[in-house]
C-alpha cells in the first residue's frame, strides 16, 4: 500500500470514528488526489479550524473557486456544520476529510 493508500485508510477512519460517516470511497480517493502534494506536508495536510484566515481560505478556494458555488453566508454555514460535525475539540481535522465532508454537503459530487 502506498503512502496517499494509507492516508486515504485514516480519512476513511476520521470519517467512520469521528463523524459516523460512511465513506464513499470513490468520492473520497477523488478529494484526496485533487488535494495534490498538501497531503504529505503535516501543517498543510491539516485545517486550523480556528484560524479565521484558513476558514476564508476554504471558502474562497475551494468552496467559490472548485465547487463552483456563489459566495453567500450558506458558505460559512456549511463550513460550521462540517467543523462541528468533525468536532471542535478534535485538534487534527484533516483537510481531504473537511473537503470531502463540504463536497457532501454541498451535494457537489459531480464536480468530481
Amino acid at each position: 500500500m502506498n503512502k496517499k493508500e494509507q492516508l486515504i485508510e485514516k480519512y476513511a477512519e476520521d470519517l467512520k470514528s469521528k463523524c459516523n460517516v460512511t465513506p464513499d470511497m470513490e468520492l473520497l480517493e477523488k478529494v484526496t488526489t485533487a488535494c495534490g502534494p498538501s497531503i504529505y506536508r503535516d501543517d498543510a495536510s491539516t485545517v486550523a479550524a480556528s484560524d479565521p484566515s484558513e476558514i476564508e481560505t476554504i471558502r474562497k478556494n475551494f468552496l467559490i473557486k472548485k465547487l463552483g458555488l456563489r459566495d453567500s453566508p450558506k458558505l460559512d454555514e456549511g463550513i460550521n456544520k462540517v467543523l462541528d460535525l468533525y468536532g471542535k475539540s478534535n485538534r487534527n481535522k484533516y483537510r481531504a476529510v473537511v473537503y470531502y465532508l463540504l463536497t457532501k454537503h454541498f451535494g457537489k459530487e459531480s464536480v468530481y
